[in-house]
């Protein structure tokens, strides 16, 4: 049995037929309202992959003062790797196994324990059970000076007692180094036992840096990452009229964090 043949002109109403529904679905897709919903579309996305990399992946970090010099300087700015510790899911206290654990010597962006809406990035130089002193502006850890060639002193013959300092007393080991104890000073006091899940930090700018000494330990849910490396970095004092490009500290761009 042979198929119909199609009947003069049938193919031309149905091409002609196509041709307007595919005018009429391009018409569509053209219109004012179906841009501006593609937009909206594509710009929702990018929203949500933004927030979601930055929760759980990589964060930017902007260093506002001089603390940390030289390791870092004011006007760097920072990626932070999230992954390392472990990041906290948005909205919970649930917090993702990292890749690994902190670890003496550690550059960490964390949560002020005084003010959690302000991120601090500082050293953390004692882990929970670690027993820290410091002796004329030496780090002692569990009985032994510790080699710091990232500090910074700049004013190392200023060492008033400071009563910021009383917090200490609780967690102080008694023994005769804790002479101390009684005039804790920016450069002399301890020995003291850092608490369970908790870190002691301090600033590589040893004499300019508001840090554990003064304020206490960082509980370890604070802590939110660890900065890698410096991605832009631009001198807040530059002038001129081509400041935006002449303060630009081009030989940091790239510099590993340590």
């Amino acid at each position: 049995m042979t198929a119909p043949r199609p009947t003069p002109g049938s193919s031309a109403r149905i091409t002609e037929a196509s041709k307007r529904e595919a005018l009429r679905t391009l018409n569509r897709r053209g219109s004012p309202l179906g841009i501006i919903g593609q937009w909206m579309q594509t710009f929702v996305i990018a929203v949500l992959l933004f927030f979601f990399v930055r929760a759980f992946f990589v964060e930017a970090f902007k260093i506002p003062s001089g603390s940390m010099e030289h390791t870092l300087l004011p006007g760097d700015f920072l990626l932070v790797d999230k992954l390392a510790y472990g990041p906290e899911v948005p909205f919970t206290k649930l917090r993702i196994p990292g890749w690994r654990a902190p670890q003496r010597g550690d550059v960490v962006v964390f949560q002020f324990p005084l003010d959690p809406t302000e991120n601090y990035v500082k050293r953390l130089v004692g882990l929970p059970g670690d027993t820290l002193a410091m002796r004329e502006g030496t780090l002692v850890r569990n009985g032994s000076p510790v080699s710091e060639p990232y500090v910074l002193h700049v004013d190392p013959g200023m060492d008033r007692f400071n009563e910021q300092f009383g917090w200490q007393r609780p967690y102080l080991v008694r023994t005769a180094e804790a002479r101390f104890a009684d005039h804790p000073s920016r450069n002399n006091w301890g020995p003291l036992v850092v608490p369970a899940r908790s870190y002691f930090v301090l600033g590589d700018n040893r004499d300019n840096s508001n840090d554990s000494r003064y304020w206490g330990f960082v509980p370890m849910e604070n802590v939110k990452g660890r900065p890698f490396v410096i991605y832009y970095s631009y001198a807040p004092d530059s002038a001129g009229n081509f400041s935006f490009v002449s303060g630009i500290r081009w030989q940091r761009l790239g510099d590993r964090i340590r």
